[in-house]
């Protein structure tokens, strides 16, 4: 499941669009005043009134929503931040708001999806650290996998150093 946010000039606004609904389907998280809470204080406090669009693009699969915490949270470092995140790595993982990374269901199928994308690097949760016995040998070897306990860490290892893009130019 990719999932893409941008920000954009003030216009004190936050938009969450597409599939976000339906595949976290939680009316804790999408019905109810939640995201949009966080996004609205994104706006108004770190972003100083600056738009916000947070799009889950079609394909993902509603059991999918909640392995993509980590997912999101580094989305919004990254623009938070102007770090992008590293373009040869995929990750999956709950968020607890302590920060810290829970495990999730189907990291086999989801390793091999990151394969079949073409990302080289895995950030997986450290209880799901003996899961990998259950991808093909084939693929491990191929793949290098960042077990992670904490937000701070996928952050870490997901997003680029500072000043790389300008250290690259």
């Amino acid at each position: 499941m990719s999932v893409v946010i941008q920000g954009g000039p003030p216009v004190n606004r936050s938009q969450v669009t597409a599939q976000i609904g339906r595949i976290f389907g939680s009316p804790y998280f999408c019905d109810s005043p939640t995201l949009q809470k966080l996004l609205t204080y994104l706006v108004e406090q770190a972003l100083e009134g600056h738009e916000v669009h947070i799009h889950v693009p079609a394909g993902a699969i509603p059991k999918d929503g909640p392995s993509a915490g980590v997912t999101m949270v580094t989305a919004i470092a990254s623009l938070l931040t102007g770090r992008p995140v590293k373009s040869t790595i995929g990750m999956t993982g709950e968020v607890t708001l302590q920060g810290r990374v829970l495990p999730i269901g189907g990291l086999k199928q989801k390793v091999l999806a990151a394969h079949a994308a073409g990302l080289t690097e895995v950030i997986l949760p450290e209880r799901n650290r003996y899961d990998l016995d259950d991808v093909p040998a084939e693929i491990r070897d191929t793949m290098r996998f960042h077990i992670a306990g904490s937000v701070d860490q996928v952050l870490e290892l997901a997003l680029e150093p500072r000043g790389a893009l300008a250290n690259a130019a």
